[in-house]
């Protein structure tokens, strides 16, 4: 683990949703980098960002469509001390839904949740949490389980409160896949203004449903992560699989370690698989994550990662290994263990762009590595410190800034 996460303990972890929401917002303002702006730089630029790129507006989270129905988990047996098993409460309020779907309200209060049981939803269904509403994973022994589970279903939405994992209270030693919300084939999802810490595996997971002989696989599409906090999680923030359109806006994914590979976000691919597709990141913030800030794995196609804060993580900020058509622009990328951006195996049309770097590859500081005095811009330049492309074909290092202290 870096040093620099020496000292941050749970404390760290429980920012309020307020002061996260501020952090976010600061992200959002215009940058400014050695006495240089960002606007400045855009002059600068040999070939321009893409529109889509080159404009930020603020983001509002699709409602999902659903039915008026409004029920209240404790009117099916709910308790919310911490300690009565409230799972059977929960499926039975699902259940109560008429088939137009509607919303499951939970009030505030701690609710033990068991997640090899699990809590499945359903399509056309708003599972509302409450401030002060904690979903709290029961401890068991279980190499997977889940709290919240999505499973080829549409039209959801899960909002407010908090899941609380059981990486703490965990009864067994092995496996990875202890997630607070997995998502399985799904369409249209909104997950937002959550708090999601301490748990086994993942805070989230979005990949297609498991390979069945005969069956052909479903792709997650559409999902949309907005202000969340994933937060000391033991195996990742969030993990992407296959899918197509997944978009995280607003977010933060911290503090992860415990199993590789210990990333804020990583976008993956399993076996043969296809990966993640069209994956959108902006304006996120990663810290102190025992591997990489972000990592784009193999087979992933035409991921755009913009405007975030990506810093002190024990490996790179960002590392990309056999991914094709990614955009990278207007990010900081500060005091990673690592380099600050990996191209690596066989990656193809990564682009780097209007990014800041500052104070990168810590960890080879002995190194006789070249030191940038005051802010430098250059394009078409791979430093040591900031970038690496490897193996790789297509790579456009355009103007970015460059500082070490």
């Amino acid at each position: 683990m870096n040093k620099d996460t020496v000292g941050h303990d749970e404390h760290d972890v429980r920012m309020p949703r307020r002061d996260f929401l501020r952090k976010s917002l600061l992200l959002a303002l215009p940058a400014t980098f050695g006495g240089m702006a960002t606007s400045a730089l855009a002059a600068t630029m040999s070939s321009p960002l893409p529109a889509s790129l080159s404009t930020t507006a603020a983001f509002i989270p699709p409602t999902r469509a659903r039915g008026s129905a409004v029920i209240d988990v404790r009117n099916y047996g709910a308790v919310g001390d911490g300690v009565h098993d409230d799972t059977t409460a929960f499926r039975t309020a699902i259940s109560a839904l008429p088939s137009t779907g509607g919303t499951i309200h939970v009030p505030a209060g701690v609710y033990l949740i068991d997640p090899v049981r699990r809590v499945t939803l359903r399509s056309r269904m708003h599972l509302r949490l409450a401030d002060g509403a904690v979903l709290k994973a029961k401890a068991n022994a279980e190499d997977r389980s889940y709290v919240l589970m999505v499973h080829k279903i549409s039209d959801v939405e899960i909002s407010g409160g908090e899941i609380l994992g059981d990486r703490d209270r965990h009864l067994g030693t092995t496996g990875e896949w202890g997630h607070g919300i997995m998502v399985r084939g799904a369409s249209r999802v909104t997950i937002r203004d959550m708090l999601i810490r301490k748990c086994w595996g993942d805070g989230i997971s979005i990949a297609a449903t498991v390979p069945v002989p005969g069956e052909v696989q479903i792709a997650s599409v559409d999902v949309i992560i907005s202000n969340i906090a994933s937060i000391g999680n033991r195996r990742g923030g969030m993990s992407v699989g296959q899918s197509r359109g997944v978009k995280v806006y607003n977010s933060e994914f911290s503090y992860t370690s415990g199993t590789t590979p210990g990333c804020g976000i990583n976008i993956e691919s399993d076996l043969d698989h296809p990966g993640a597709s069209a994956m959108h990141i902006e304006n996120c913030m990663f810290q102190y994550n025992q591997g990489n800030g972000i990592q784009v794995y193999r087979r992933s196609v035409g991921t755009t990662i913009k405007n975030c804060l990506i810093e002190k993580n024990n490996g790179y900020g960002i590392l990309t290994i056999g991914a094709k058509d990614v955009w990278i622009a207007l990010n900081t990328i500060r005091s990673n263990q690592l380099i600050g951006v990996g191209v690596r195996s066989q990656c193809s049309n990564v682009n780097l762009a209007e990014n800041r770097f500052y104070n990168n590859a810590r960890r080879f500081r002995s190194y006789d590595l070249p030191m940038l005095t005051p802010a430098v811009a250059r394009t078409g330049n791979v430093l040591p410190r900031h970038t690496e492309v490897v193996n790789s074909v297509n790579t456009s290092i355009n103007t970015n800034l460059y500082h070490d202290k």
